[in-house]
C-alpha cells in the first residue's frame, strides 16, 4: 500500500500547478529535519496535516520551527488531514465514491476524522469496486482498504478540482493564497 506522504505530495503538486512555483522543492512530514535549511535559491513547500484534534496549526508549526525559517520556506497544514481538502471537492468526491453529495459535509475542515469519513462514505457506496478498494476487509485491523491510497491518489490526479475544493476548505484556500503571494 502506498503511504500517506504520497497522497500529501500529490495534493501539494496539484496545489502548486496554478502558481509559478515549478522549481519549488516539495517535502513531506518525514523531511522535517530539513526545515530551515537553505535549499539554494529554490523555495521549499512542506505540507503536513494535524492528525489529531488536540493539535492546532500554530502550535504544530512552533514545535517544528525554532527561530525564523528561511524566507523561501512554506509550511502549510491541512486541517485536520489532507483528506479534508480532498473531501472539499464535494461533487467530484460524490461521483468518485458513488454516493449522494448530501452525505458529504459542507464544512470539510470541521470533520475531525476525514479519512474515516471517506471510508464510511465508501461503505455506503453503490459501487462494489469502491467498497472493496477503500473499506478494510472484515476482520482486518487496518483503518482503510488495501487500495485506499492508490485510488485516492488517482482520484486527486484525474478528477479533483482545486478551485472547487478551495471554495469549501478555508485551510486549502489560505495555502493557495500564500503560494500565490510568493509566485
Amino acid at each position: 500500500m502506498q503511504s500517506q506522504p504520497k497522497l500529501l505530495r500529490v495534493v501539494a503538486l496539484k496545489s502548486l500547478q496554478d502558481s509559478d512555483t515549478e522549481e519549488m522543492i516539495i517535502l513531506n512530514r518525514k523531511s522535517r529535519n530539513s526545515i530551515g535549511l537553505p535549499h539554494r535559491s529554490r523555495p521549499v513547500f512542506l505540507l503536513t496535516d494535524l492528525d489529531s484534534p488536540s493539535n492546532c496549526p500554530p502550535n504544530l508549526i512552533q514545535s517544528w520551527i525554532k527561530g525564523s525559517p528561511n524566507p523561501g520556506f512554506f509550511l502549510r497544514v491541512a486541517v485536520m488531514e489532507v483528506e479534508s481538502w480532498v473531501l472539499a471537492d464535494r461533487q467530484a468526491v460524490a461521483q468518485f465514491l458513488s454516493v449522494p453529495v448530501s452525505r458529504i459535509s459542507r464544512q470539510t475542515d470541521e470533520v475531525t476524522a476525514p479519512k474515516e469519513h471517506i471510508v464510511s462514505l465508501a461503505r455506503g457506496s453503490r459501487s462494489r469496486t469502491i467498497r472493496e478498494a477503500l473499506v478494510p476487509a472484515p476482520g482486518s485491523t487496518a483503518p482503510v482498504g488495501n487500495e485506499y491510497n492508490p485510488r485516492l491518489i488517482e482520484f486527486v490526479r484525474e478528477s479533483w478540482d482545486l478551485a472547487r475544493a478551495a471554495s469549501v476548505s478555508s485551510s486549502l484556500k489560505r495555502t493557495l493564497d500564500r503560494l500565490r503571494q510568493e509566485s
